[in-house]
């Protein structure tokens, strides 16, 4: 219905197991500063779930969530004549290339990595197999992990591709504008925000969090 209402199409079964995996994947991270955000404003404006969920969503941008996007549109315009079938030379001459040139402007390059999954994000496998079983595992995801091979090479650690490297390179394999990925997203992690909310009805944390920025902010005047 989500697919149907957006594109005006009506998505064939693979593509709608595709765009389902890609919703729940961006559900919920947590406390993120976007679900913070919510739980924030919703102790300012009870009566108001719908800003409180908007104010998460706002964060939704090239940090935090709109880095699929951006990884989508990093791929799409670095894919150039590459196929399905060019060596992993060939990639990877390409990933050398990205890898220089984010360097050249000192930029962070998304979709590798996790903050506390270090040894790799659980859910890019799991992707992965939804991609092969429905027909998306293609030049885009090589050239994503040709990217995710070099970075680990050049920095001497490993930096597996993460859940938005993964959504980035489907996007691209779903043959949509990169704008879905973050689009997806969105209504994904609106679900997500509720239940935030919902939990803190339940379980009220957001009090708790202000009186502790508040401290921290008293203990840094005092030592200063």
């Amino acid at each position: 219905m989500i697919f149907l209402a957006a594109t005006g199409e009506i998505p064939d079964k693979n593509t709608r197991q595709m765009a389902d995996a890609i919703m729940v994947a961006s559900t919920d991270h947590g406390l993120t500063p976007i679900s913070i955000a919510a739980r924030l404003t919703y102790l300012g404006a009870p009566e108001s779930v719908q800003g409180a969920v908007a104010s998460g969503l706002l964060g939704a941008g090239d940090r935090f969530l709109g880095t699929m996007q951006t990884v989508a549109q990093l791929l799409r315009e670095n894919i150039g004549d590459l196929k399905v079938t060019d060596t992993n030379e060939a990639l990877a001459k390409v990933g050398h290339a990205i890898i220089a040139e984010f360097r050249s402007r000192k930029e962070i390059l998304s979709g590798r990595g996790h903050p506390t999954q270090v040894d790799g994000d659980a859910r890019t496998p799991r992707m992965k197999k939804i991609t092969r079983e429905n027909g998306f595992d293609g030049k885009y995801w090589k050239l994503m992990e040709a990217i995710s091979k070099v970075v680990n090479q050049s920095l001497g650690r490993k930096l597996p591709i993460n859940i938005t490297g993964a959504v980035g390179a489907t996007i691209c394999e779903m043959g949509l504008e990169s704008i879905w990925a973050r689009a997806f997203a969105l209504i994904g992690r609106s679900a997500g925000i509720v239940a935030h909310l919902i939990d803190e009805r339940k379980n009220p944390i957001a009090k708790d969090i202000r009186l502790s920025v508040l401290a921290q902010n008293d203990n840094a005047k005092d030592s200063g």
